[in-house]
């Protein structure tokens, strides 16, 4: 028996003899219209309806989420008005310091800024482009060896995954990372059918822009890419070890041309590296977001890591990390139906030959399901609930190649007791994630709960007829997808702000140090739409507070800032600045460098993006890195490059840098402050 249900090998438009230009543009808008010679008619239309339906609901309202990661949109913004900062990935324009990831998916958005102008839209549209992309990658790979309709539902199971449909619409570096992850999927499995090496070389590129967008978590995957390639590849097991050689090397030049250049300029020509604590993009690499995600030793952070099992400031660390609080809701409604029907596909094509390219397929999505999985259910440094949108597109193709295996088995007495039972168990899943969120849509578990009992009875029945058929299906996937596209729907009608951000309603429970339920669609801890600042966590980080206070509480394991007097913004979100105090920082903005320094990016992010103007992040995102050194920042004063010093901001965490704090005090000892628009700043000019 085999898995898939198409031809192994899709047809390949360079084999058709050469035509006139006139039956050239005919076969081109007939492949356009109908997809695959050997596609029926409705599969295109059908597919094009699946790629509209996603573009609307990651476009729909995008504005609502106004600046939403605040962090990310000010570097987009210095990238979007200087060559210097797009390249480095800068958080301000006059090029102090870069944010903590390399800049791959801020090039993108600062191109669509310098295009159309500096606006939520601007920014946003390009990720929401991505999903659309990703869920059109996913169908394409499923339906080279698999029908349209398993590649429809992988496709329509992507973008239907709530957290999926909350970072497609978002402007964190992870959209851009699971679209490349899902290219170079595609592009293993050509590999692996051809036995071609430019196919593999291709993959290797993009798993190395998938490191300069969010660094060695893009190469999770390698080993199931290679290990796959190795196994099912129709070469020698010489060329196979061949091409995965020259795929490393493409993965080396691509993600090493932009590396080597960071560490070969001079530290005095180019901006500080946020997130490192010596001013080195591979201490950061291998540090601060790398094997400290893992470890939970990460200098500068915020800390707290869950450790071996236990608990801490992003939960616990375990086997059941994922389906815990509000981790569940974004990723695991079909989580536990795709390992069992991950398992049962393989036990069913267990005599398929070693290239078979239907079973490769499931092995390199099911590969990446279960490796990014386990990666993030045991890291035990900063982890935080989108992070499972690298999951999305793997479980997706799980998803829909393995219920495709099941279905052309269900002759099979125990395949239909075992379908019986998975829709159970999914339904039964879905029961305890939407009780989780207790005030919102009550009557909705009960729902899905008779469906599924009613999907259950239908499975449990022997193909009879096509209208059977047709209602087992048709009530199997409501009973499976009703409750993830009503947590979708949630959250593509909710704006998001703020660095943290999770997908569906309010639910009890929180991750670790992060206390109880936070309302969903908001910032941070609590950061209103459109970047209104809200209420800080009971006893978590410090930073601005409505009505011109700080809490002047320590950031964990950390120390305050010097600056105890109004401030705006927050470790996580960025506040809003008022009108009058936008008015003063661009007032003769042209003599300065910079307006204005803040502690903490997310800080100084508000004040640029309100200004459009430069605005040092002092100390970078947690306000521990050492940039400026105290030293450096009085030189900047003395040459009359920073016009005003913001007050209040975060501090020093985990063992990194107090230079932050340094300069708040030695500011407040030599300067006169003053309260605009309800925020404590120091002119540094007089």
């Amino acid at each position: 028996m085999s898995l898939t249900t198409a031809p192994t090998t899709a047809p390949n438009p360079t084999e058709v003899p050469a035509q006139p230009p006139s039956s050239r543009l005919r076969t081109g808008l007939r492949r356009l219209v109908r997809g695959r010679e050997d596609a029926a008619a409705w599969e295109r239309p059908a597919l094009l309806g699946l790629l509209a339906v996603t573009a609307l609901l990651y476009l729909w309202d995008l504005a609502a989420s106004g600046w939403a990661n605040s962090f990310y949109s000010a570097a987009v913004q210095a990238g979007s008005v200087n060559w210097e900062a797009f390249f480095y990935g800068s958080s301000d324009a006059a090029n102090s310091i870069t944010v903590d990831k390399p800049p791959a998916s801020l090039w993108i958005m600062a191109l669509s800024v310098r295009l159309f102008g500096l606006s939520s839209w601007s920014i946003l549209v390009p990720e929401a482009l991505m999903g659309v992309a990703t869920v059109w990658l996913v169908y394409l790979t499923v339906r080279r060896h698999f029908s349209a309709r398993t590649a429809l539902l992988a496709g329509g199971v992507l973008a239907l995954t709530p957290v999926a449909a909350l970072m497609f619409r978002f402007d964190n570096p992870d959209a851009l990372l699971v679209l490349l992850l899902t290219l170079a999927t595609y592009l293993t499995l050509r590999g692996i059918e051809s036995g071609r090496i430019r196919w593999v070389i291709w993959a290797g590129v993009a798993v190395g822009f998938g490191f300069l967008t969010k660094q060695l978590q893009a190469f999770l995957i390698l080993p199931v890419l290679a290990g796959v390639y190795l196994a099912a590849a129709r070469v020698s097991w010489a060329k196979r070890f061949g091409h995965l050689f020259a795929a490393l090397g493409a993965v080396v030049v691509a993600a090493g041309w932009w590396v080597a250049v960071v560490e070969l300029v001079p530290a005095s020509w180019r901006p500080y590296i946020g997130g490192s604590q010596s001013n080195s993009f591979l201490e950061l690499t291998f540090g601060y977001n790398g094997f400290g995600r893992l470890t939970g030793n990460e200098t500068g952070s915020v800390t707290g890591g869950g450790g071996a099992g236990g608990g801490g400031m992003w939960g616990s660390t375990g086997i059941l990390r994922l389906f815990e609080n509000e981790i569940g809701g974004q990723i695991t409604w079909l989580l536990p139906a795709a390992l069992v029907l991950f398992v049962v596909a393989l036990v069913l094509g267990r005599t398929l030959a070693r290239t078979d390219p239907g079973r490769a397929t499931l092995l390199l999505f099911g590969g990446w399901l279960i490796v990014t999985a386990l990666a993030f259910s045991f890291m035990a440094g900063i982890f935080h609930a989108y992070y499972t949108v690298a999951l999305a597109p793997a479980l997706a193709g799980v998803v829909a190649i393995g219920a495709s295996a099941v279905w052309r088995s269900r002759e099979k007495l125990w395949i239909r007791i075992l379908s019986a039972v998975t829709m159970l168990g999914t339904a039964v899943w879905a029961w305890v994630l939407l009780d989780r969120a207790t005030d919102w849509l009550p009557w909705l578990k009960v729902v899905v709960l008779i469906v599924a009992l009613a999907a259950s009875v239908l499975l449990l029945l022997p193909p009879r007829s096509r209208m059977l058929s047709g209602a087992t299906i048709a009530v199997t996937l409501v009973g499976a997808l009703l409750a993830p596209t009503a947590y979708t729907l949630q959250t593509v009608t909710t704006g998001h702000t703020g660095s943290i951000v999770t997908a569906g309603p309010t639910v009890s429970g929180g991750m670790g140090g992060f206390g109880g339920a936070r309302p969903r669609g908001q910032g941070g801890f609590g950061g209103a739409p459109n970047g209104a600042q809200g209420a800080p966590p009971a006893g978590g980080f410090p930073g601005g507070a409505p009505g011109g206070t700080t809490n002047g509480g320590n950031a964990a394991g950390g120390t305050a800032t010097g600056g105890t007097r109004g401030g705006m913004g927050g470790l996580l979100d960025s506040g809003t600045v008022s009108s009058q105090l936008s008015s003063l920082l661009k007032a003769d903005a042209s003599k300065y460098t910079w307006v204005a320094a803040a502690v903490g990016s997310n800080s100084a992010a508000g004040y640029q993006l309100a200004t459009q103007e430069a605005v040092m992040p002092v100390g970078g995102f947690n306000g521990s890195d050492p940039s400026p050194t105290l030293a450096q920042f009085k030189q900047y004063v003395a040459e009359g490059k920073i016009h005003y010093f913001v007050s209040g901001g975060v501090g020093r965490s985990n063992g990194g840098s107090d230079a932050s704090s340094q300069i708040a005090s030695w500011v407040e000892e030599n300067f006169t402050a003053t309260t605009v628009g309800g925020v404590t700043l120091y002119d540094l000019t007089e």
